[in-house]
C-alpha cells in the first residue's frame, strides 16, 4: 500500500505552508503602516508621541518635532502666541498657539508696507495736508509729521518703521489710494500669502474693534517683508534725521530695543529687524529676525503674561536663541509658505464638458480635507482620526490572492514530487 502522505513529508509541508501563511498575514499591516520616523513623530506638551499632520499649528499648546538630546523650547516664555521659524525655508521648527487670534498692534505695520511699498514709487514726493492726517485715532504714536510740509516717501517710511508713526500711515495709505482701499488691498495680500487669521480694521495697527492677527500671520508677514530690499534696509535702520520746520531736522530712533540697544535690553547680536508693537488691548508684540551664518530665523511674541519688565524682548530672545541651538535636531511641525493656488480655469471648463461624473473625480478636496489627508493616504487619515487602525492600501488585496494561488500551487508540487519519490527510492 502507498502511503500519499509519509510523516516526514506531511511535517514538511505542514511547516512550510504554515510559514508562507504567516508572512502572507503580515503583508497587509506592514505596507498600510506608515513608517515612524523624525518626521512624522510629533512631540507636545501633553507628553507622548502622536502622528503628525499639515494641521498640528491649528492645535493649541506647544508644538516641536525635536530629534533626541535636541534642546526643548525655553519654558519662562510667557506670550499668549509665539513662533520661530526659518526665514529662508518658511519651516516652522516650533510654535505656541501659532493661530490664535490677538490684538496685533504696529506689528501689523509688517503687512501695511508689504502691501503698500510696493505701489508706491520710492522717488514720490508729498505735500501733507491736514485732510490726509485726519482721524489720527487718539493716544497714537507720532514721528511728527506737520500740515504743509512736504516729505519724501522715505522719510514717510522711516517714520513708519522707526517711530512706529500713525501719522506717517495715514499720509502713506493716502498716497496709495485711501484708507479704505489700503484696507482692502491688506486683506487681500493676507489672504494672498495663506495669512488666515488676519483681519485688518486699521491698517495702522490702531486698537479696533474685530482688528485680530497670529503669530503664525505676522511671521508670514515678517518674511514676505526680508525678501523686500527696502523692507529689510528701513526695519534695519538703528535712527535718521526726520524733517522738521522750516527747513529743520530732529533725530528719530527704531523703538525695537532688540535692536538699538535701549532702555537697558541687550542688542541682539544679528537681528536685522522686524517691527514691535503696543496698545492696550494688545500689550507688547514683536517680529523679530536675526541671522547667524547662513541661517535667518524669525520669532514672534504676543502679549507675554509674565509682567517682567522687557518680557517680550526677552522671550523673543530666548526663542531666537532656541532656534539657532536646536534648528539642525529639529523636523518642522508646519511652513509659513503660502498654499498652492487653486487649478486653473481652463481644467474646470473640462472638467465639466465632462458631465456629473468627471465633476466628481475631479472635485477639488475642502481645505480641511487637504489638511488631515497631505501626510497620509485618505483611508490612513480618517481611520486615525477614529482612533482606529488603518484598513490596508487597496492594492494589497491582490497580492494576498496572488501569494495565497502561489502557496497552493507550491504546497501541491511538493507533495506530488515526494509522492513520487515514496513510490520509485531510486528517482534522483
Amino acid at each position: 500500500m502507498i502511503r500519499l502522505f509519509p510523516r516526514p513529508v506531511f511535517a514538511r509541508t505542514v511547516a512550510l505552508t504554515t510559514g508562507l501563511a504567516g508572512l502572507l498575514a503580515l503583508l497587509p499591516a506592514a505596507v498600510s503602516a506608515p513608517t515612524a520616523t523624525a518626521s512624522t513623530a510629533t512631540a507636545s506638551t501633553g507628553g507622548g508621541l502622536s502622528r503628525a499632520d499639515p494641521s498640528l499649528l491649528y492645535r493649541p499648546g506647544t508644538h516641536v518635532r525635536a530629534t533626541s538630546g535636541a534642546p526643548a523650547p525655553p519654558k519662562e516664555v510667557s506670550a499668549l502666541s509665539w513662533v520661530v521659524a526659518d526665514a529662508r525655508t518658511g519651516a516652522v521648527l516650533a510654535a505656541h498657539n501659532a493661530h490664535r487670534a490677538l490684538p496685533p498692534a504696529s506689528t501689523l505695520k509688517t503687512l501695511f508696507a508689504v502691501t503698500a511699498l510696493p505701489r508706491i514709487p520710492s522717488g514720490t514726493r508729498h505735500r501733507v495736508t491736514r485732510a490726509d492726517l485726519a482721524g489720527v485715532g487718539a493716544g497714537s504714536s507720532l514721528v511728527g509729521i506737520t500740515p504743509g510740509q512736504t516729505y519724501d516717501v522715505a522719510d514717510l517710511w522711516r517714520g513708519v518703521f522707526l517711530s512706529s508713526g500713525n501719522d506717517a500711515v495715514r499720509v502713506l495709505a493716502g498716497m496709495n489710494g485711501g484708507w479704505k482701499s489700503t484696507i482692502r488691498q491688506m486683506q487681500a495680500k493676507a489672504r494672498e500669502l495663506g495669512a488666515r487669521d488676519t483681519r485688518v480694521v486699521s491698517p495702522d495697527g490702531y486698537d479696533e474693534p474685530g482688528q485680530v492677527s497670529s503669530a503664525y500671520d505676522l511671521a508670514v508677514f515678517g518674511r514676505a517683508g526680508l525678501k523686500m530690499p527696502a523692507f529689510a534696509k528701513y526695519c534695519a535702520t538703528v535712527d535718521a534725521r526726520f524733517p522738521g520746520d522750516r527747513g529743520s531736522a530732529f533725530g528719530i530712533r527704531n523703538t525695537n530695543k532688540l535692536l538699538t540697544g535701549a532702555d537697558g535690553v541687550r542688542r541682539y547680536r544679528g537681528l536685522i529687524g522686524v517691527k514691535n508693537g503696543y496698545t492696550t488691548n494688545a500689550g507688547n508684540t514683536l517680529v523679530a529676525a536675526a541671522r547667524r551664518g547662513d541661517r535667518t530665523l524669525l520669532a514672534t511674541v504676543m502679549n507675554p503674561q509674565s509682567g517682567a519688565s522687557h518680557a517680550v524682548y526677552e522671550e523673543a530672545r530666548s526663542l531666537l536663541n532656541w532656534g539657532f541651538e536646536a534648528a539642525p535636531a529639529v523636523t518642522p511641525v508646519g511652513s509659513l509658505e503660502a498654499p498652492r493656488p487653486p487649478s486653473p480655469p481652463r481644467r474646470a471648463a473640462e472638467t465639466e464638458k465632462r458631465g456629473p461624473v468627471a465633476r466628481a473625480r475631479h472635485a477639488e478636496p475642502e481645505p480641511e480635507t487637504v489638511a488631515a489627508t497631505a501626510s497620509a493616504g485618505p483611508r490612513v487619515a480618517r481611520a486615525e482620526a477614529a482612533g482606529r487602525p488603518a484598513a490596508p492600501s487597496g492594492y494589497v488585496w491582490p497580492i494576498v490572492f496572488i501569494g495565497a494561488a502561489c502557496l497552493a500551487a507550491l504546497a501541491l508540487f511538493v507533495v506530488r514530487r515526494a509522492t513520487r519519490r515514496h513510490r520509485d527510492p531510486a528517482e534522483p
